[in-house]
């Protein structure tokens, strides 16, 4: 049987996919430039796997048209973005603005889509928000003829978050709070509040998406005693989190977090170095261990359902499950995971 010809739909598939496919390689290459210091080769397999995944979701969705010239002020960040707008500052963006007065304008396109709302700004800014900044300063520090080169796609909500991750997730300047707030928001608003839909719509494993959203669920009293939100890691959550589930300890430990903050607050005010990471955390987690626990026993949660007990015996820790068939092994295998790190902080 002979093969069926090419329709001119699959020509300008196959066109919108290698123009996307050019497009994506240019941001993952200012990507690469942006963050400075050479790369090394693991982490340039890993830009060259992040090209692929993002030629692939965004091959067909991108619009016709060329890229066009706007304004910064056409354009209104998209509420589902999970970088931190109020952080970008010259200082942090100096390489970027330097490279786009000297070229005349951002040679990589933003990436935008119609904007749904009834509003003076015609567009939603889906991933760029760097780019804008850039130009946006340059236009009021006296170079106002610049405008933001943008590219329009044709995105869902669903959608476009997705691609905002893909690129943020390799960005150094986006802190693991911001992302793992973006996420908690995002189960809820995209995903109907299931996670393990979320967890295979973004590649991760049931694990990694919980431990994130963990530490989005961190007490604010907890945020603050932290110099900046910059040094909160989702490892700091695995050990403060099972903590924080015992009424008593979380009690004591959200007392001690408001301590070190105003601690924190009066070194700043005084141009002291503030506590270290460390040291808040070691704080935290011996504040948590003063008060006297009745039983090392524990029960063991896996959405809202009782799955088994942890206790602390002399030669480790003891796990009682029980596993349906149909259970999600990547969910309740983090679920145990969280009990035994809350049972050893109870040895």
């Amino acid at each position: 049987m002979s093969q069926a010809a090419e329709t001119p739909l699959d020509n300008r598939q196959q066109w919108r996919k290698g123009r996307m496919a050019g497009l994506i390689r240019d941001i993952m290459a200012t990507l690469s430039r942006d963050n400075g210091a050479a790369r090394p080769a693991a982490e340039l397999e890993a830009l060259s796997r992040l090209d692929d995944r993002l030629t692939s979701f965004a091959g067909d969705r991108i619009d016709s048209r060329a890229p066009m010239l706007i304004r910064p002020a056409d354009c209104v960040v998209w509420d589902g973005n999970p970088r931190d707008q109020p952080g970008l500052n010259p200082d942090s963006c100096r390489s970027l603005i330097e490279s786009i007065a000297a070229e005349g304008g951002n040679r990589i396109p933003v990436l935008v889509r119609l904007n749904p709302q009834a509003s003076e700004q015609p567009y939603q800014l889906l991933v760029g928000s760097r780019r804008r900044f850039a130009i946006d300063w340059l236009n009021h520090n006296g170079r106002p003829e610049l405008r933001l080169n943008a590219l329009v796609v044709e995105l869902s909500d669903e959608e476009a978050f997705r691609l905002a991750d893909i690129e943020n997730r390799e960005r150094a300047d986006i802190c693991e709070l911001d992302r793992a707030r973006s996420y908690q928001q995002a189960v809820d608003r995209f995903y109907g509040g299931v996670q393990s839909r979320m967890a295979e719509a973004l590649g991760l494993s049931n694990s990694q998406l919980s431990r994130l959203l963990a530490l989005a669920q961190l007490p604010e009293e907890v945020i603050q005693a932290f110099a900046t939100k910059e040094e909160l890691k989702v490892r700091y959550s695995e050990l403060l989190t099972p903590l924080l589930r015992r009424h008593e300890q979380r009690a004591d430990l959200i007392a001690e977090a408001r301590i070190i903050a105003q601690e924190q607050q009066a070194r700043a005010a005084g141009n002291g170095s503030m506590l270290a990471s460390a040291t808040v955390l070691s704080r935290l987690r011996q504040a948590a261990a003063r008060r006297p626990r009745e039983s090392s026993d524990m029960e063991i949660m896996a959405g809202g359902d009782r799955i088994g007990r942890a206790r602390v015996t002399k030669g480790g820790v003891v796990l009682d499950l029980t596993i349906a068939s149909d259970a999600d092994l990547d969910l309740l295998f983090a679920h145990v995971r969280e009990a035994i790190l809350a049972a050893r902080a109870l040895a």
